[in-house]
This record gives structure tokens, C-alpha cells and sequence, in this order.
């Protein structure tokens, strides 16, 4: 996960399983925004990983729920959220208001791999 997320500055998997989700057609999103971690670009991420995945366990094991591993280009801090997606663009964003409305942390946009595409709500 760590040279996938750092080679592609990205990465969805299972962490049970091992089995990384391939690019998709899918408008991707954190679930659980309030449960998101950012690390800065030093940080020891196999230990990080490791936490994370423990304590989030029972979330990443719900149906279409991904551990997600993200890059960012600018300040190259690393974001662990766990992930769920949805088909259709209106969905994602009537899902996403949802979310935003009963968290603290809010989702900044919704991306699809597949497409290279990434919405800012």
C-alpha cells in the first residue's frame, strides 16, 4: 500500500484481503470524513497504516467501504480516510451533502479514477 500510494500518489484497497481496486468508473469519496488522517510527508506511514487500519477495522469491512490512501501533490501530506464511491455523479453529491451536513469534517470533492476526473463541492 505504501509504494502504491506513493509511486501513484493514490491507492484504494482492502486491507483484509490485499486486493487494491483498480481505477473504477466511480465518483469516490470519504464515508467517514470525521475518522481522516493526515500525516505530514515524514511521517513513518507503515506504523501509521498499521494504527489505522486497526482502529477502523469494522468500517473498512462494510460493503464498499476501501481503506484510501492519498498524496497530496502540493504539500505532500498523506490522507488515510476509508472510501466508498457511488456510479452516478448526483448521487455521490446527494450522498456527499449528507455526510457534510452531520460531520465536522467536511468532503472537499468527489474524484473518479477511471476518468482522472475530480468534482470540488
Amino acid at each position: 500500500m505504501k509504494g502504491t500510494t506513493l509511486e501513484r500518489g493514490w491507492a484504494v484497497a482492502k486491507p483484509k484481503t490485499g486486493a487494491f481496486l483498480p481505477p473504477t468508473d466511480a465518483w469516490g469519496f470519504p464515508k467517514y470524513p470525521d475518522r481522516t488522517i493526515t500525516l505530514p510527508p515524514d511521517a513513518d506511514l507503515v506504523t501509521a497504516l498499521a494504527a489505522f487500519i486497526r482502529s477502523n477495522a469494522l468500517f473498512l469491512d462494510e460493503k464498499n467501504c476501501w481503506l484510501g490512501t492519498w498524496v497530496n501533490p502540493e504539500t505532500k501530506n498523506v490522507y488515510l480516510d476509508i472510501t466508498t464511491s457511488c456510479t452516478d455523479l448526483d448521487e455521490a453529491l446527494r450522498v456527499t451533502a449528507r455526510i457534510n451536513a452531520a460531520s465536522r469534517r467536511k468532503i472537499i470533492a468527489v474524484d473518479n479514477s477511471s476518468m482522472g476526473e475530480i468534482v470540488y463541492l
